[in-house]
């Protein structure tokens, strides 16, 4: 299936410093998008997969899972390795599941995490019914568009394959076991309204990650896909920031290194 208008993976090469970002379930590059080019015209190398199964139907997210998401992040990591001298990862929902995953299973080759209403589990009676229910149904209403800015749209599927949900919901619990061995330094910017991933999920990534370097962010004017809401100035400038400081650290020490 050709990929949707506006859905394309985007890349930029730029600096030494490079950032990975990852999009959320059910949506596309096009979330991040504004994020990304923002990055890269102050010099940044950007990567901004589009992950297996999204941006065409819903009908092909139902062949994808987890390992499949996963992959393809951990694919455009390594290449960005190979790049740049620091590299840092982000994310929008499950997309900043995928980020700390990364983070947590690459250690050193991680230089920072910004995730904006990371996503950390299923919640209320759906998710328990999910193992029966994906063999009966085959999808729920859609997630996308959680937005507070009038005009502002997500694109993404307005349906939710249930096997495809379940397997999410077995990232979750994986990812959340692996989260103490995370320790890189932390930007967490959540929603103080969100329809889709409470509070609790960022507390929750709060209290089990090792990072000693850890920032919260509260954005006060968007819902859940913030990176295309009220806030979004805000969480490319904070995220700028972040990676700036950190990658001008790296940048002495290896200097420091050398000499």
């Amino acid at each position: 299936m050709p990929v949707l208008p506006g859905a394309e993976p985007f890349r930029h090469e730029g600096g030494e410093a490079g950032v990975l970002l990852c999009h959320g379930f059910t949506g596309s590059p096009q979330s991040l998008r504004p994020w990304a080019e923002f990055l890269a015209e102050r010099g940044l190398t950007v990567s901004l997969p589009l992950l297996p199964g999204h941006g065409t139907r819903w009908e092909d997210m139902q062949l994808t899972g987890w390992q499949d998401w996963y992959a393809e992040v951990d694919r455009e990591l390594r290449a960005l390795r190979e790049r740049c001298s620091s590299v840092f990862v982000a994310g929008l929902s499950m997309g900043g599941t995928l980020a700390l995953r990364l983070a947590a299973k690459h250690g050193d080759a991680v230089d920072g995490i910004v995730v904006v209403n990371p996503a950390n589990r299923m919640h209320g009676l759906a998710a328990y019914a999910l193992p029966v229910a994906r063999h009966v149904v085959r999808t729920t209403r859609g997630i996308a568009d959680d937005i507070a800015k009038e005009g502002s749209a997500e694109l993404g599927y307005d349906r939710v394959p249930l096997r495809a949900a379940h397997s999410l919901r077995a990232f979750f619990r994986l990812v959340d076991g692996e989260l103490p061995q995370v320790t890189q330094p932390l930007l967490v910017l959540r929603s103080a309204q969100d329809h889709v991933v409470p509070a609790a999920d960022s507390a929750r990534v709060l209290s089990r990650v090792s990072s000693t370097d850890v920032q919260e962010i509260v954005l006060e004017q968007s819902y859940h896909v913030a990176t295309l809401d009220n806030d979004a100035d805000r969480i490319f400038e904070e995220s700028l920031t972040f990676i700036g400081r950190l990658a001008s650290a790296i940048g002495k020490e290896g200097t420091a290194a050398r000499g």
